[in-house]
């Protein structure tokens, strides 16, 4: 799905989970590792278009991180290899 994106989304996607990658690589040092990231992260990403209840949200929210997860965890696959090389 990530390379059916227009270009312009696949390169903004790509430097930010580059940036999320680099920062999970040090979470030895800052304790950030793809779990707590994708829990900040999240919400901000994908939310339901209209207004629901506390426990859909929840789900939701869940969910987004979850797939936000992956994406950390796997983006050297999703992105490409030189993903940290960006920075």
């Amino acid at each position: 799905l990530v390379n059916q994106l227009p270009e312009a989304n696949f390169i903004l996607l790509r430097h930010l989970f580059g940036v999320l990658h680099h920062i999970e690589q040090n979470s030895g040092v800052n304790q950030m590792n793809a779990f707590n990231l994708a829990l900040c992260i999240a919400p901000n990403m994908l939310w339901l278009p209209s207004p629901t209840g506390p426990e859909e949200e929840s789900q939701s929210t869940k969910k987004v991180a979850l797939l936000v997860q992956f994406l950390i965890e796997n983006s050297g696959e999703i992105f490409g290899d030189d993903i940290a090389s960006l920075f």
